[in-house]
């Protein structure tokens, strides 16, 4: 599939880190980009800058979701571009004793099924439904409709303490990515996980410089935050290259997370 300005995009998750990188690459190749968010001043600021346009979405909900693509498609015509970037995380081990008082509790049961709702379940929504509109459209010279791209984390390999709910939800979005592209093979839509490392995001950008440096000096090579641009680079790789199928690749300079 080329990327120009024969082809729309949506990009969820796109106001900021590794989504906005990948709608700003997108943009800059001449595609129509849509980003899906809730951070509306963000998104507004990037849609503007790429040329895009925003939609307020959470990932979360049948109707704000089948609102967005709404708004994407009046706008850019039918995406044959999903790259699901929504997602958040949460720390919280599985069962613990205070420090301060000894008292015993589990994970807040309600904190973890909010984040697979978000997470997997909210990838997996805005999968089915820009799956749904890529079916209307007429293949492609090699029966190509469109390219599905998420985004998982290293943290479904090697979740570390607290990561339960986190570590399922990414790993959910690894199991169904094979069945998914299974289910639309027929119909000429490819689709792929990446599952990044450490990036340099706005979640990070936030920690201390200590932090920070030893986060990078954790990865065997290069010893580095990731930057958002080489997973946009990934993405379009993902795109342009049609034998690209099925697959779930980790993007994380060889780190295997430690247990902390």
């Amino acid at each position: 599939m080329n990327l120009d300005n024969t082809t729309a995009a949506v990009v969820t998750g796109g106001s900021s880190g590794l989504g906005e990188a990948t709608a700003r690459a997108l943009a800059a190749k001449g595609v129509k980009v849509a980003i899906f968010d809730l951070q509306a001043e963000k998104g507004e600021k990037v849609a503007a800058d790429i040329g895009g346009i925003f939609c307020e979405v959470n990932v979360t909900s049948d109707e704000s979701v089948d609102a967005g693509f709404a708004k994407a498609r009046a706008a850019h015509g039918q995406e044959r571009v999903l790259v699901c970037c929504a997602g958040t995380a949460n720390a919280v081990k599985t069962a613990s004793r205070s420090k301060e008082d000894g008292s015993i509790k589990h994970f807040p049961l309600a904190a973890f099924d909010w984040l697979i709702q978000i997470n997997l379940i909210g990838t997996f929504r805005c999968i089915a439904k820009s799956a749904v509109g890529m079916l209307a459209l007429a293949p492609l010279e090699q029966g190509e409709r469109g390219v599905i791209v998420n985004t998982a984390s290293v943290a479904a390999r090697d979740g570390q303490m607290g990561q339960a709910a986190y570590s399922a939800s990414k790993a959910g979005v690894v199991g169904m990515t094979l069945p998914v592209a299974r289910d639309l093979m027929n119909e000429g839509i490819r689709v792929n996980t990446i599952l990044p490392g450490i990036f340099d995001t706005p979640l990070l950008a936030a920690a201390p410089e200590k932090v920070r440096a030893a986060l990078a000096a954790s990865v065997p090579f290069p010893k580095r935050l990731g930057h958002p641009d080489e997973f946009a680079q990934l993405v379009e790789t993902m795109i342009t290259n049609g034998y690209f199928n099925g697959e779930s690749v980790r993007l994380d300079g060889a780190i295997r997370m430690a247990p902390r």
